[in-house]
């Protein structure tokens, strides 16, 4: 069974940074795919960015040049460095994560980030 635990959310000011971590407490699993969504309020859940455990990345068009998802896949790790942040990225994030291609989604609890003045 997967357990992931979210890390490093908050309240930063715009064009602040801040630092996500997701890390599964639970399994000894090979991760294939770990990432990242979020849902701001009234709002659907969307992906921001996702990495497989051959290092290939995707992100949302929203956050490219600004967020980076990185893996430490020997120890199901992943991070998300979030920088020049904008109100817009106000949202609650959840970690995802899948076994296999196609296989079940896990989610964490979910961490929020506020970006305001």
């Amino acid at each position: 069974q997967v357990q992931l635990v979210e890390s490093g959310g908050g309240l930063v000011h715009p064009g602040g940074s801040l630092r996500l971590s997701c890390v599964d407490s639970a399994s000894s699993f090979s991760i294939y795919l770990m990432g990242w969504y979020r849902q701001a309020p009234g709002k659907q859940r969307e992906l921001v960015a996702t990495s497989t455990r051959s290092g290939s990345t995707n992100y949302a068009d929203s956050v490219k040049g600004r967020f980076t998802i990185s893996r430490d896949s020997g120890k199901s790790l992943v991070y998300l460095q979030m920088n020049s942040l904008k109100p817009e990225d106000t949202a609650v994030y959840y970690c995802n994560a899948r076994l296999s291609v196609g296989g079940k989604d896990y989610w964490g609890q979910g961490t929020q980030v506020t970006v305001s003045s």
